[in-house]
């Protein structure tokens, strides 16, 4: 899958959406993080960076787009 915090594309906004409330905002949260710093020219701390298993923005948004994909595809 690609990623979703360069180009939202109609089926990734509407995974956004649909995500809940306290993913959203998590997800949210690391952007304005990750563009802080980048415009600081830092780089977070290691303990304080999202380990893979705790990221569940990618696999919620990476699923809404697949079964949106399939739908899209039967019909």
């Amino acid at each position: 899958l690609r990623d979703d915090t360069r180009y939202e594309d109609e089926d990734v906004k509407e995974a956004i959406r649909r995500l809940p409330e306290n993913v959203y905002n998590d997800r949210m949260f690391r952007i304005k993080r990750a563009l802080d710093l980048s415009m600081k020219h830092q780089i977070l701390p290691k303990e304080q960076w999202t380990k893979y298993e705790e990221n569940k923005t990618s696999d919620l948004i990476g699923e809404m787009i697949l079964l949106k994909s399939l739908r899209k595809s039967l019909i």
